[in-house]
């Protein structure tokens, strides 16, 4: 693609990003959102290919379903009120509009286009769409969280956790494992959307951080399968152990940062009396935890045999990005912030 014409869609989608986040007026976040999507389609097809062009049409058929019925639903709005105040007290089209806005976040039951339009995306549109893409929902889901139905809240954020785990777990393409764990993440920041917001947002931005490094990592090694993450070892060891314990902080597991939200998560759940919802969510991300354990023991505990035994040229191949040091190091180190998180 031509950088001129690349920098255009992305300068878009930040000015896309921005109307939403900044607008108090929900046709102006409308705007915004249709804004983002739109700059996205021409890079999801840069590279012309059947597959690109088939997640392209997935994506924006999905995207213009969830915006019809988020406009419907703001004009049903403004219709009862006579306003277009996106704070505006809970009415009948509020549980409407935040599915529409879940769809475009790409939740479970509402997922279904998430895996399919990753696996068709290179490895740089999937971290924007994986990404930057979920941010201006993920506002908008913020500013109307104390009036989404607590009921709908929960159901969602169990059934996404559930979905991510289950559905990960017999996956070998390593985009499609990523939509996966996406959906089980964002289920995490639902579930306490209503109870603790700021906690919500801090989880997100922690989500962001961790997948970004995991993108990262694979960006650099060139890898989009298990059969070939399996065989990196010899490109770079130390990137390869790196990205191991980054699918560990997406795990969730102690002392990297992936355990910090989780641990809040659950103590704000049992804070709120609602202890049958804190133990289905530990039990049913033990499923995301399996293909994790898994996809880390086929990282770095497996050596193909048919490896070179001349690993010189292999590591000389590869620049260290500053981009994805920095983001690994905030991907693992994290977890000492939890003190002062517990005391604000």
């Amino acid at each position: 693609m031509n950088p001129l014409a690349l920098m255009m869609f992305l300068i878009s989608l930040a000015i896309g990003t921005t109307t939403t986040m900044l607008s108090h007026h929900w046709l102006l976040a409308w705007i915004g959102l249709e804004i983002n999507t739109l700059a996205l389609l021409p890079i999801m097809m840069k590279t012309p290919h059947p597959r690109a062009i088939e997640a392209a049409t997935k994506y924006f058929l999905t995207q213009a379903t969830a915006s019809a019925l988020m406009l419907f639903s703001c004009l049903i709005n403004a219709l009862q009120t006579g306003e277009w105040n996106i704070n505006n007290p809970p009415n009948l089209m509020t549980t409407p509009l935040s599915l529409a806005i879940m769809m475009k976040l790409g939740l479970a039951p509402l997922h279904f286009w998430l895996p399919e339009v990753l696996q068709g995306t290179p490895l740089s549109t999937g971290l924007i769409l994986s990404t930057w893409q979920k941010i201006p929902p993920m506002i908008l889901l913020l500013q109307i969280s104390p009036n989404i139905n607590l009921t709908l809240m929960v159901i969602m954020g169990l059934t996404s956790i559930l979905i991510g785990g289950w559905g990960g777990i017999g996956q070998t393409q390593l985009r499609k494992i990523m939509a996966f764990s996406s959906i089980g993440h964002l289920g995490w920041i639902i579930l306490i959307l209503k109870l603790n917001p700021q906690l919500s947002l801090f989880s997100f931005i922690l989500y962001i951080i961790m997948t970004t490094a995991m993108f990262l990592s694979l960006i650099m090694i060139s890898t989009t399968k298990m059969s070939q993450i399996s065989i990196s070892w010899t490109k770079n060891p130390a990137m390869i152990t790196t990205t191991m314990l980054i699918l560990l902080s997406l795990a969730g597991l102690p002392p990297l940062t992936g355990f910090q939200p989780k641990l809040l998560i659950i103590l704000e759940l049992v804070k709120q009396n609602m202890i049958i919802s804190a133990t289905l969510t530990m039990l049913t991300s033990l499923l995301a935890l399996f293909f994790y354990l898994r996809l880390t023991y086929i990282v770095t505990l497996t050596l193909s045999p048919s490896t070179h035994n001349s690993t010189i040229t292999w590591r000389t191949s590869m620049k260290p990005q500053l981009s994805s040091a920095i983001t690994s190091i905030m991907a693992l180190t994290l977890l000492p912030l939890t003190p002062a998180i517990l005391l604000t």
